[in-house]
């Protein structure tokens, strides 16, 4: 398909080639220019009537004084006395017209004597309207004329006429007149618009440079520093150039901040690749070593414990390999299982587990709902997150500590509750205690001898819980700390009676 042309392209092209001043300069100017010349035109039209009426008014009054005389003197068709009276100015025609044609006419010259006309000065009078409105002729030699003619006795019609110099020297007077000042008017125009157009244009050109600035920055690399803002002097809503610094200032806080989050995940998985590492090399080196043994052929290790000791790590390895891969499922945000699942007999189960598991704890199921807690979701993974906060309340709490856990049922979200009641999260870790890889061991007491575990069993609960369009929150201070992980309930509940609440069902270890 060819391209259509567009029209005045020469033109348009030229003016993108010019800054914005520049154009606001020629407009400003060209739209004065044709204001200028409209007003002189108007100007000059009207003050033409004005003095062709007043032109008019004369000629009448000089044909009238011609018509007079004819009357009272009763002359010929060829008399012209009328032109000796006083009173006519330099320049004055006078004529007889019998039939169209001019049968005699003379001139008023400067020393106060009569010249007749030529031929071709005639011609140019013949013709004329008798009782008509007056008509400008151009007269060979004289000029340009307004005449007239009146009926005079004998048949013979009476042509007076007077030059019309005097009317286009003040035209040509004030053409030029309003020219001159037009031209002043004009340029002084042009340079107060260039100065107060350059001034206005001023804050704008500062926002530009600070786009430049920005632009510059080295935001592909490196630690990402202050981005400089347009000056609040320049972001003032009510202007054009201040809603333009704003938006800029808007921007350059969005793009500052992606790229701050950009760094924190870089740096959040440069920590993650290095804990990962640290935690398989662990692993890998205890089997390299086992392995050597065997090889040796020690006999100061029993093979059975060689194997055992293997099978262990890598039973360790495999766990973390898998809490890894689940985590990357998540953040790819890969579909979970959607079903209806009763979080009263999940969590019910996952307590009596964690009870089997830490007989040195007590553990308490508080249950007070009037109905059921029920969400969608996949069950194993929401049994794992409650799994996973109680196997770190018994990590990080002594023996004889109180665990509970509570279930919760509102008209939108469904609450899962853990608390106990140990020493606590320390301040300083608890803002980065959903991270990957965070340890509390060196800061919560532990039993001895249990182990380390990854640092991921809170990051998977947290990641589990976002993949269920819900959060974990966590509260901690000494003697009292508290995980809540809230989900979104699966239907609106049915509307029931309310009935007398029943008690707290505890489970406790024996």
């Amino acid at each position: 398909m060819r391209p259509r042309r567009t029209r005045g392209l020469p033109v348009a092209a030229g003016l993108r080639g010019l800054s914005l001043r520049a154009r606001l300069v020629l407009f400003t100017t060209s739209t004065l220019v044709v204001v200028c010349t409209a007003m002189a035109v108007a100007t000059v039209l009207v003050q033409r009537h004005q003095l062709v009426a007043d032109m008019d008014a004369r000629v009448r009054e000089a044909v009238a004084r011609m018509q007079g005389y004819v009357q009272y003197g009763a002359p010929d068709a060829t008399d012209l006395g009328f032109l000796n009276e006083h009173g006519h100015r330099t320049g004055t025609v006078g004529a007889r017209m019998a039939d169209g044609e001019i049968t005699a006419a003379e001139v008023v010259t400067p020393d106060g004597r009569h010249r007749a006309l030529t031929a071709a000065q005639r011609d140019a009078l013949a013709g004329l309207a008798v009782g008509g409105s007056p008509r400008t002729r151009t007269l060979p030699g004289l000029g340009v004329y307004r005449v007239t003619a009146v009926q005079g006795d004998g048949g013979a019609a009476v042509v007076a006429g007077l030059p019309m110099d005097g009317v286009q020297e003040t035209l040509s007077s004030l053409v030029v007149t309003e020219a001159v000042i037009a031209s002043v008017g004009l340029a002084g125009a042009a340079c107060v618009c260039a100065v107060g157009i350059r001034r206005q244009l001023r804050p704008l050109g500062r926002v530009a440079a600070t786009a430049v600035e920005v632009a510059r920055a080295p935001l592909s690399r490196g630690e990402i520093t202050q981005l400089t803002r347009v000056a609040a002097a320049d972001t003032d809503s009510r202007t054009e150039a201040g809603r333009v610094g704003a938006a800029l200032n808007h921007l350059i806080d969005r793009v500052e901040s992606s790229l701050s989050e950009r760094q924190r995940s870089e740096d959040r998985m440069r920590r993650f690749l290095a804990d990962a590492s640290h935690e398989l090399r662990t692993p890998l080196a205890s089997i390299a070593g086992y392995a050597e043994l065997m090889g040796r052929g020690a006999a100061q290790v029993e093979p059975h414990v060689v194997w055992r000791r293997i099978s262990a790590q890598s039973t360790r390895m495999t766990g973390l390999v898998e809490d890894l891969l689940l985590l990357a499922r998540l953040d790819e945000g890969r579909p979970l299982e959607k079903a209806e699942v009763n979080l009263t007999t999940l969590v019910a189960e996952a307590v009596w587990d964690a009870q089997a598991a830490g007989g040195g704890h007590l553990w308490e199921l508080a249950l007070r709902l009037d109905e059921p807690a029920t969400v969608t979701g996949d069950a194993a993974r929401l049994h794992q997150v409650v799994a996973n906060l109680l196997a770190n309340a018994r990590a990080h709490t002594p023996p004889g500590t109180t665990v509970t856990v509570a279930v919760e049922a509102t008209d939108t979200h469904c609450v899962i509750r853990v608390r106990d009641d140990g020493p606590g999260i320390p301040p300083a870790l608890l803002p980065s205690v959903f991270e990957r890889f965070t340890r509390a061991d060196a800061s919560r007491s532990r039993v001895t001898g249990q182990g380390g575990g990854s640092g991921l069993g809170l990051a998977i609960a947290a990641a589990i819980a976002q993949a269920h369009a819900g959060r974990i929150d966590v509260e901690s201070e000494p003697g009292r700390t508290e995980f809540a992980v809230t989900l979104p309930r699966a239907t609106a509940p049915p509307h029931v009676p309310p009935a007398s609440p029943a008690p707290a069902t505890p489970a406790t270890a024996p």
